[in-house]
């Protein structure tokens, strides 16, 4: 929504890879690369019907080596070992001088520090996650492991809360001994619909201590969407906090029956309000029962999780739909959270700040993460502060701060104030620090490294930027690309559908040419691994297969990257039905169906438009209603209740005529290319203000928007 001015606070707090997580990631915008766009498949007739260009470099090669071989042996048999020596390395220079070409010394030489560091933290990671998965342990056993070392350090620390990691251990074990006294087991799913809070870690841990599963859901979701929610990650019961009774209780009734209702309280003695059409016509207060139960240990008899079983789904919109449930599994848990601690060289003594929100990956996996695995404690907050986050840093004494790109925006944009510098943060990590910004982000705050990471929840394309690369969201090795086996392949940009060759394989894209990112996807390897969806026919949409030889598959991570000739990885924009607003992927699909509905069901067509000074795209919907028969200002209240914040259109369009496709679908790319511009468009245009009521954008209106002096 549009404010006037500077904004200094707001914007609830979001997180990345999602693709969930992160979270999949928040997209920084383009670099200045300048790259081309997409090639042509290497099936167009133009390309075919080119002459073959020779490769007089192959056929040079050719000949060298056989000859300075030849002639090496000849040295050797004559003048002894030694000049044999130096000339085989002669002509091993040679070669390579010849192919790959001496352009190949100089990348080795600049990238090798680079890659060198995060080889020998990648041998870290698969060392750390072979000892766990050898002797079986779960993300518990290890937080124990923390708890008996350490039992009174701070864990997690919020405005109001400052726990222990005995604390921490306490309440998780009284929540694993209560729903194991209700009969749950491994296996079963418990959501959880809770803010950002310590009660919010222990308990999914406490449930993930006796094998349950618990769907981590988004707390922005209302009505249709949290009903989806609850439904497709097959929960038998669900936890919620006080504060979002009604939401819950507004589709109590519309829920499967044997769906359990548990309500976490601020205070004891708060209201259960009961609902029509719970089996027991009651919600269970779990704070009473909490007092209850034993703390100091599992009751015998629980069960137990695997390393390689289910430990929690996090919600990711996707490429099109409702939300899907993307699979966490113990083993992934570790993988991503012991990634990003050493790839960033993180050290267990850090102080970590996030306020970003737990139920997604980069909160709750990358930050938690170090408290649960590493020991560090983890300072939370129940929503982003632009003001507040330094002087949060400084207060707390912390040394790691996480962000989002708008995030970041949003806390250069404040006044001056002491604790700009008056604080330890050694390290800032995150997704979408948009390059145009960073070095002013850096210099302000003193920031020594920035660690931006890009990658899907669902997803096994990770990648980091270990070297505070400006604008960089990871890099590929150039000297041993196989080592960590991701790629940048051909594809049409509008629908990142893979460009095949004549032999049904795709291409590999060449430095500064986008395409979209795959990750190769091997079997009982945690950190090549694909573990989806719980919708495996969900699952199968983000597979390609016969990617480089027939029988192999990768993970299509569904966005346009772009890499330049030292490895480092650029991201292009978004293809498909999705954008990102506010650090959330939005689905066009699930936004023009609720739209459709409130518009008396006229057609609807929902994209992304881009804003100057603005991170990511903002949602635009344009309504065919040549009648006019749409009241906007109660359209307007209908969309804040039916969608969450960042699903909401910023721009309304409404049509005098529509344009089909020949299979009777919608067009968007004109109605894209033309935005929300009141000198290219005879439609009626509106924008939502500040106080969320759609108003007139006139040309004065857009002007400003131009001028960066309305902020969205």
């Amino acid at each position: 929504m549009c404010t006037a001015g500077v904004a200094v606070d707001g914007g609830a707090a979001t997180g990345g890879a999602d693709t969930a997580d992160s979270g999949a990631a928040a997209a920084p915008s383009s670099t200045a690369l300048n790259p081309p766009q997409v090639a042509i498949s290497i099936n167009s007739p133009e390309i075919i019907k080119q002459p073959k260009e020779v490769d007089w470099r192959r056929y040079l090669q050719w000949i060298l080596t056989p000859a300075l071989s030849a002639v090496t042996g000849l040295i050797l048999y004559y003048q002894g070992p030694w000049y044999g020596v130096a000339t085989l390395y002669a002509s091993l220079i040679a070669t390579l001088l010849v192919r790959p070409g001496w352009r190949w010394f100089y990348i080795a030489a600049v990238t090798t520090p680079r890659d060198t560091v995060a080889l020998f933290a990648y041998i870290r990671v698969l060392m750390f996650i072979k000892r766990q998965e050898r002797k079986n342990l779960n993300i518990g056993d290890i937080f124990e492991a923390n708890v008996a070392r350490q039992p009174d350090k701070l864990a997690i620390v919020s405005e109001s809360q400052q726990w222990t990691f005995r604390q921490v251990n306490e309440h998780s074990n009284r929540v694993a001994n209560v729903f194991h006294s209700h009969g749950y087991k491994k296996g079963d799913v418990v959501g959880l619909l809770l803010e950002n809070r310590a009660e919010f870690v222990a308990t999914w841990l406490g449930l993930s201590k006796i094998g349950v599963i618990t769907p981590l859901i988004n707390t922005n979701l209302r009505g249709a969407s949290l009903q989806h929610s609850i439904t497709v990650g097959q929960c038998t019961a669900l936890i919620y906090g006080a504060n979002f009774r009604s939401a819950v209780m507004d589709i109590a009734k519309d829920l499967p029956a044997h769906v359990g209702l548990y309500q976490f309280n601020d205070e004891a003695t708060q209201e259960i309000v009961a609902s029509e059409g719970l089996s027991q016509g009651l919600a269970q207060q779990l704070n009473g029962l909490l007092e209850t139960a034993a703390k100091d240990k599992v009751a015998a008899g629980a069960s137990r999780a695997d390393h390689h079983d289910k430990l929690v789904y996090i919600y990711t919109s996707g490429t099109t739909g409702l939300p899907k449930a993307a699979v966490i599994t113990h083993s992934r848990y570790f993988f991503i959270a012991a990634g990003i601690h050493y790839t960033l060289g993180f050290k267990d003594q850090d102080v970590f700040y996030t306020p970003l929100p737990l139920y997604h990956t980069a909160g709750g996996v990358m930050s938690i993460g170090q408290a649960l695995l590493f020991g560090s404690t983890v300072v939370v907050r129940k929503k982003f502060s632009a003001s507040g986050y330094f002087s949060d840093c400084s207060r707390f004494q912390c040394t790691v701060g996480q962000y989002i790109g708008e995030m970041a925006r949003y806390i250069l944009a404040t006044p001056s104030a002491p604790h700009d510098r008056q604080h330890q943060v050694r390290m800032v990590f995150g997704n979408g620090l948009r390059p145009q910004i960073w070095p002013q982000f850096v210099e302000r705050y003193g920031i020594k490294k920035v660690g931006e990471f890009y990658g899907a929840t669902e997803g096994n394309a990770n990648i980091m930027n270990n070297d505070s690369t400006v604008g960089a969201i990871g890099f590929v090795s150039r000297i041993l690309p196989q080592i960590y086996p991701i790629s940048i392949i051909k594809a049409d940009p509008h629908t990142g559908e893979p460009l095949r060759n004549s032999k049904g394989l795709c291409e590999r894209c060449e430095a500064d040419e986008p395409g979209v990112f795959i990750g190769k996807i091997v079997r009982g390897n945690p950190c090549r691994e694909f573990l989806g969806y719980v919708d495996q026919k969900a699952s199968s949409k983000k597979v390609v297969h016969d990617v480089f030889s027939k029988g192999d598959m990768a993970f299509i991570s569904g966005d346009l990257l772009v890499a330049d000739e030292r490895g480092y990885l650029y991201f292009k924009d978004r293809t498909g039905d999705t954008f990102r607003w506010k650090g959330e992927n939005v689905s066009t699909s699930e936004v023009e169906a609720q739209l459709s509905n409130l518009a008396g069901y006229k057609d609807v067509i929902v994209y992304g438009v881009s804003v100057p000074h603005t991170e990511g795209r903002a949602g635009m919907a344009a309504i065919y209603d040549p009648a006019r028969e749409v009241k906007v200002t109660q359209l307007g209240e209908e969309l804040a209740n039916a969608l969450p914040n960042y699903a909401r259109p910023q721009f309304l369009r409404f049509l005098r005529r529509i344009d089909l496709t020949g299979t009777f679908k919608l067009r968007k790319v004109e109605l894209q290319q033309q935005g929300f511009n009141p000198e290219l468009i005879e439609d009626e245009l509106y924008y939502v203000q500040s106080d969320g009521v759609y108003a007139p954008l006139t040309l004065s209106v857009y002007e400003r928007i131009l001028r960066n002096e309305l902020r969205f």
